[in-house]
């Protein structure tokens, strides 16, 4: 049974990834609002790297930024995030709470002291060449299944999806979500639109933004069920980044690459050894006790413990996330409506997610209340 009000305002979220199905369930469970989602690509379709969020390693780090309005996104997150992982919560089976060591090339001095359990290691235990270090308690999310948390949840109270390729955001505007459905207008205009295309921010009409590039991610899948911690070790930038992320169901996410307008889809094989043999150094347990008992493990090691190999195309953005509002005229109905940006959140998705979402039902808020 539909859930959908006739008085609601009506808005129409561009983006299936984790930014638009958290900005989509932000805005419709606060009530007053029927929410459509157009996307190409939703989470139970096959994986293609254009769909980011199904390669994320998908757990929180450490916030390394200096800009205080990303951290307190980040830290909005996390709390959101924490309760949604909380034992007995109706999504707990997304998540898997780890302690976490993360390592860094050079000295830093970090406050993320909300974070359970954050302290800085000792000295004598960073692994070389590292400089500095942190432990603390965090999360990590199997991304298929959380996705398709996230979806259901949205479907159960109402939600509309619609498949279509957008071209230019004039097509919504002028003729809402049923130009997809039913090749036809809508019998009512929608009130706001919000942009969570990721990179196809780039190309989007209406959008185009340029700033836009792909950060090519990489990532090995390991059935390796008794690794329990994670691990990272990152320069102050993030540009240079190993990292072993431990999920719910025994698999182990590694990684990673994070290649700048690098289009290409689909796994390298000298990418995959190059992680195998950063993870193995940074975490020798990555290899099957038995095998460490008796010898020091190789990368020939892990090679029968893989599961997948994965590429994804973070949406990357040269000037950092947008997240803004802007009015578009909409001229076959003789008026302006409210057009919010989110996208360009890279690699960080999942922890930008419920911050930025919450941010954009403000903005909305204010805007419809106009």
């Amino acid at each position: 049974m539909s859930l959908q009000h006739t008085n609601a305002k009506k808005v129409v979220v561009l983006g299936a990834g984790v930014v638009g199905l958290t900005v989509a369930l932000t805005i419709q469970e606060k009530g007053g609002y029927d929410v459509t989602i157009i996307a190409d690509t939703f989470p139970s379709d096959p994986n293609n790297a254009k769909y980011a969020s199904h390669w994320a390693g998908a757990w929180h780090a450490i916030y390394k930024g200096t800009r205080e309005p990303e951290r307190q996104i980040q830290r909005d997150t996390f709390k959101v995030m924490w309760d949604l992982s909380e034992p007995g919560s109706e999504a707990e089976g997304c998540f898997r709470r780890i302690k976490t060591r993360e390592y860094y090339y050079e000295k830093t001095d970090i406050d993320a002291s909300w974070m359970p359990d954050f302290q800085p290691l000792p000295i004598n235990s960073l692994v070389p060449p590292t400089k500095s270090g942190y432990t603390y308690s965090t999360y990590t999310v199997d991304p298929p299944l959380y996705l398709n948390y996230l979806l259901a949840r949205f479907l159960a109270r109402g939600g509309v999806i619609v498949r279509g390729t957008v071209l230019h955001i004039s097509q919504v505007i002028e003729g809402g979500p049923d130009v997809f459905a039913r090749g036809h207008a809508s019998p009512a205009p929608i009130d706001a639109l919000v942009v969570c295309s990721g990179i196809g921010a780039r190309t989007l009409g209406g959008v185009e933004d340029t700033e836009v590039i792909p950060s090519r991610g990489q990532v090995v899948t390991l059935r390796a069920p008794w690794v329990s911690e994670g691990k990272r070790v990152t320069d102050a930038s993030g540009t240079m980044i190993t990292y072993v992320i431990p999920h719910r169901k025994g698999t182990v996410a590694l990684g990673s690459t994070k290649d700048q307008n690098d289009w290409y889809p689909v796994p390298r094989p000298k990418t995959t050894e190059d992680i195998l043999q950063r993870c193995l150094g940074l975490m020798p347990e990555l290899a099957p006790p038995e095998i460490a008992r008796e010898r020091k493990a190789t990368v020939d090691d892990l090679r029968p413990l893989i599961v997948e190999v994965g590429v994804g195309l973070r949406p990357a953005r040269k000037g950092g996330i947008r997240l803004d509002m802007e009015w578009v005229d909409d001229k076959d109905h003789g008026r302006k409506i409210p057009v919010v940006y989110n996208y360009g959140h890279d690699g960080s998705g999942f922890v930008f997610s419920w911050g930025c979402a919450t941010r954009i039902l403000n903005m909305l808020e204010d805007a419809l209340s106009k």
